[in-house]
């Protein structure tokens, strides 16, 4: 059964392969010249907070963005290409009855071949993972932003689940579905519907958000990400404030500004007001008393969140194994 799966299977497994090669060669040299600057940049911007650190990470965008969307494609593909023909292949040809009748049972057959490709799937994933995490990991402790969906879906051992989920989805559909273009249609749709549901309805309650009320000082309002005036400049438009957690997980891009009554700041009640639409000077803002209550997960909680979105997956992927077994008894029985 191994050299039959290894035999229906080795152009995509080839083919992982020389991408993975490919992978591995761009970006170890790229990840080698970025480190040399990297530990030039370092004892004069350790925090990324100067122009040669935005610099460093404009020059290296195209493989730090490419590397992670390749890791984030990885597992949809596997389980498009490798996943739904697993079964379905051999149910529009037949030939699954012919291996049936050589004295291997459906059970072993499906546990032979899930195994195989699910291995290599996770193993190819994975690769990918702790490539790209190396390469990225002097632009990410720049960036301060490994929270961001597509970073946190390629970096880690996340990866991993997505894989192993990949391959039992796509197993389970080319069973039920039958037809293998079909099933690889369906694979990719659930799979990027499952991508985008988890990190927005999922990921930010796997923890209680950490609720922190920060104070608008002048350090404060010089790290903020905006600053300014919700909707058109009327008197009613809300002053808002985005402030930046290093690290963390901001789960609203802004926050209303309140004063020391909690009333929220509106245009035409703001304080240090001007002739202007334009936001009031940090200065002034500094010494008016404001205030933003901001939800958010901080990050120490970056690898629990790992662990626990891994475990969701891979509780996933064992119940579509079992679903692909029941159906393979009882469907084909």
């Amino acid at each position: 059964m191994t050299w039959l799966t290894w035999r229906q299977f080795r152009a995509q497994f080839l083919v992982a392969a020389a991408v993975l090669a490919a992978a591995t060669a761009y970006l170890l040299i790229s990840g080698l010249d970025l480190r040399d600057k990297y530990h030039d940049l370092a004892a004069g911007c350790p925090d990324g907070g100067c122009a040669d650190g935005s610099q460093l990470l404009d020059t290296y965008a195209f493989p730090y963005w490419t590397g992670s969307a390749l890791v984030l494609l990885a597992p949809a593909l596997i389980g498009a290409f490798w996943g739904a023909p697993l079964i379905a292949r051999e149910l529009e040809t037949g030939t699954h009855r012919l291996i049936w009748n050589q004295g291997i049972g459906r059970g072993r057959w499906l546990t032979v071949k899930l195994l195989l490709v699910g291995v290599t799937a996770v193993t190819v994933t994975g690769l990918l993972s702790l490539l790209v995490t190396w390469f990225a990991s002097p632009l990410d402790h720049l960036d301060h932003d490994r929270f961001t969906p597509l970073l946190f879906a390629s970096r880690g051992i996340v990866p991993l689940g997505y894989a192993a989920f990949a391959v039992a989805l796509g197993t389970c559909l080319g069973l039920f579905l039958r037809r293998t273009v079909a099933a690889m249609a369906v694979t990719l749709a659930v799979f990027a519907a499952v991508q985008v549901l988890v990190p927005l309805a999922v990921r930010p309650h796997l923890e209680q958000p950490v609720h922190s009320v920060v104070a608008l000082d002048a350090a404060t309002l010089r790290s903020t990400r905006m600053l300014g005036f919700t909707g058109s400049h009327g008197p009613s438009a809300t002053f808002v404030a985005g402030i930046a957690v290093p690290d963390a997980w901001m789960l609203s891009d802004s926050s209303p500004i309140r004063d020391s009554s909690e009333r929220v700041l509106t245009f035409g009640t703001q304080p240090c007001a001007n002739n202007s639409h334009d936001v009031p000077s940090e200065d002034c803002l500094a010494h008016a008393n404001l205030h933003v209550a901001i939800d958010y997960q901080p990050a120490d909680r970056y690898w629990p969140f790992q662990w626990i979105e891994t475990a969701i997956y891979l509780a996933l992927t064992a119940a579509l194994a079992a679903l692909t077994t029941w159906g393979l008894h009882r469907r084909l029985g």
